[in-house]
């Protein structure tokens, strides 16, 4: 009886892991995008996989601290290495494009160079997302720092309101900037290891290792692929903890950081 039960509903068996996104975009859109992904891992795995949508930088960086239940994330450099250096979580697998982010501004501005925007809106994602840490490293100098907004929903938001005159100049992750060839790119930041999903130590080995290889295989799979597309992604690659190793350091200078 035990296994015709099991053969009706195989899913009333299956473990629930969390599972937390940078919120580079609204929680509604983040649920929007990821949960294709996650119905595959649950395909791939047999488990199932809850998306938990945080509602802003402000709250995602809380929860990292407040050591909120997550068993899977996946997260920008700084934030992914400070998982693994201060919560023990394994690299799993990266995006296989770096990561770096540009400052854009209308022709006008950004011909004036860096200090031309001094006193100038910019608009970005709020602190501590990689887009307003590198921000911050482009003006040092508290005296001389621009009027930083950080009221973007998404990243290509920040750009919308350039392009309706709420903000003078956008910080945006470079790959998205190549999409707007009528603005100006003022500086590009150094670049990152690109966006990794990690898992928390107390995840099954097992389970690790399935989702490891089914993100491995997206690109070579016809039909899951398509996720890819939607995710932004060219394709998923082999992470280790090395290749992140000090982009937590970025994080001192943000509140909360321990």
């Amino acid at each position: 009886m035990a296994l015709g039960a099991a053969a009706v509903c195989p899913s009333v068996f299956a473990a629930q892991y969390t599972f937390r996104i940078e919120p580079s975009y609204s929680p509604d859109r983040v649920a929007e995008i990821y949960a294709p992904l996650m119905a595959y891992l649950g395909k791939a795995t047999g488990q199932q996989f809850t998306l938990v949508p945080a509602r802003n930088y402000h709250f995602y960086w809380r929860d990292i601290q407040d050591n909120a239940k997550t068993d899977f994330a996946f997260d920008e450099a700084h934030l992914a290495d400070y998982r693994i250096e201060k919560q023990h979580f394994e690299p799993l697998v990266h995006t296989a494009n770096p990561t770096s982010y540009t400052l854009v501004s209308n022709i006008d501005i950004g011909n004036k160079g860096l200090q031309g925007l001094v006193g100038h809106r910019i608009m970005t994602m709020g602190a501590p997302s990689l887009g307003y840490a590198l921000l911050l490293e482009f003006y040092p100098n508290p005296v001389m720092q621009p009027d930083i907004a950080t009221t973007a929903t998404s990243w290509r938001d920040a750009t919308d309101r350039v392009f309706a005159d709420e903000a003078d100049a956008a910080m945006i992750p470079t790959a998205l900037k190549e999409q707007y060839p009528n603005l100006t790119p003022v500086k590009t930041s150094r670049a990152f290891p690109g966006m990794c999903v990690t898992a928390a130590p107390d995840v099954p080995a097992e389970l690790r290792d399935q989702v490891k290889a089914a993100l491995l295989k997206l690109d070579t799979d016809a039909d899951a692929s398509r996720l890819l597309f939607e995710l932004g992604v060219t394709r998923f690659v082999p992470a280790t903890a090395r290749e992140y190793a000090g982009d937590e350091r970025i994080l001192k200078n943000f509140i909360g950081y321990k």
